[in-house]
């Protein structure tokens, strides 16, 4: 078994601080992904430097083959120990799953991961070591398609305390079973945190009394994309283009007008333009039989690559999935790299566009180019393979 993973966190600042404590860092190596949750003791700017050292530490450590032996000693040595509460300034998480099923989850001082099989909450035995004087748990266990894993720090337990809870707080058993209950309908990482997120902030009432973070990992089937756009430099390449683009695994997504034209006629199918749509500034979509999804190309992809941008700079929250699943080119085109995509093979045309040659419009060839380079760029942000085929 070869696995994929699906990746996404999202975290709320305590109320009146510009920076988090929290710190979440997301590492792909060539047999593993590794997710990292480091907590800072305290909040602001002590509480970040402390998580981000304490995560930068580990992805280190991880990437190079340390044991986790070796990353806690050093992170023990390196990170004081408060003197009145005789704890260390940081607390962490590590889930790595391992491509051939494997899994290896370390908590210390953490709440316990939310782990989640056939819609029923499993709670694995664990290991007790002792590190250099920190107390940690050790889970190994076999992975399978659509498990979920919720990393957290302890300010999700304690949302609502105070303020709707009456000082108890959002217990690890209530948050669990409101994951359990989201996760009944298929989901992705991303809308998993954020609704995992925006439940904290409601519980909170939009005040977060400490820096609140969840981390989503799910195991999924691998999932290729393939993005046809642009006519070939020459024309005698259409046909070369096709047979590589309809003969690559994966869905397949033909971005442009012209790039439309080719595929219906090497294909010798129908392009039928699609009138359901109701965003006046996105261009229709079309159909043509054998192709997934089918959109006009410059405009339809500056905008979906607006909302690409929005996801990697953290900005999802309930109501950009809401835009994500409008019915326009743009959002499926979007949606599909956020969610549906384990790795994307672009097929990209290098001539120079006739239909704007001679148009005022400044659609040239050096602007798809950009457009092109930016996609590869942001979709590689997101944790996805990415390669690029020119023609």
């Amino acid at each position: 078994m070869s696995v994929s993973i699906d990746v996404a966190w999202k975290s709320l600042n305590k109320h009146h601080e510009e920076l988090c404590g929290d710190k979440v860092e997301i590492l792909k190596t060539e047999d593993s992904d590794i997710v990292i949750l480091a907590d800072g003791m305290g909040s602001g700017v002590k509480a970040n430097i402390l998580a981000t050292l304490t995560s930068k530490i580990l992805r280190t450590m991880l990437f190079e083959g340390a044991a986790i032996e070796s990353c806690v000693a050093t992170i023990a040595k390196t990170l004081p120990i408060c003197q009145v509460r005789k704890v260390a300034y940081a607390t962490f998480s590590i889930l790595q799953i391992f491509r051939n099923g494997d899994a290896y989850l370390v908590e210390y001082d953490n709440p316990a991961c939310v782990f989640i099989r056939d819609k029923k909450i499993v709670n694995y035995p664990y290991e007790e070591r002792v590190i250099e004087g920190k107390k940690i748990h050790e889970y190994r266990f076999k992975v399978q398609q659509n498990d979920c894993f919720v990393l957290m720090s302890d300010g999700v337990i304690y949302a609502g305390a105070g303020e709707i809870l009456n000082l108890q707080g959002w217990t690890w058993e209530s948050m669990a079973e409101y994951t359990l209950q989201c996760t009944k309908k298929t989901m992705s990482a991303s809308r998993l945190a954020a609704l995992l997120s925006q439940a904290c902030d409601d519980l909170y009432v939009q005040k977060p009394g400490d820096d609140t973070t969840v981390a989503v990992a799910r195991v999924i089937e691998r999932r290729a994309v393939n993005i046809f756009t642009g006519p070939p430099k020459s024309k005698e390449d259409d046909e070369k283009l096709m047979h590589e683009f309809m003969h690559k695994e994966g869905r397949k997504i033909v971005c442009g007008g012209t790039s439309a034209n080719i595929a219906a006629r090497i294909l010798r199918k129908d392009i039928i333009t699609k009138v359901d749509y109701n965003d006046p500034n996105v261009p229709p979509m079309a159909t043509i039989e054998g192709l997934d999804l089918v959109t006009e190309g410059v405009l339809t992809l500056g905008k979906a690559l607006k909302l690409l941008k929005r996801y990697v700079k953290d900005e999802f929250d309930v109501e950009f999935f809401d835009e994500l699943d409008a019915n326009n080119g743009a959002s499926r085109l979007a949606k599909i790299l956020i969610e549906e995509c384990t790795e994307l093979n672009l097929f990209v045309g290098t001539a120079v566009n006739e239909a704007h040659q001679n148009s005022e419009l400044s659609f040239d060839l050096s602007v798809r180019m950009n457009l092109i380079e930016q996609l590869e760029s942001v979709v590689g942000k997101m944790g996805k393979k990415v390669k690029v085929n020119y023609y």
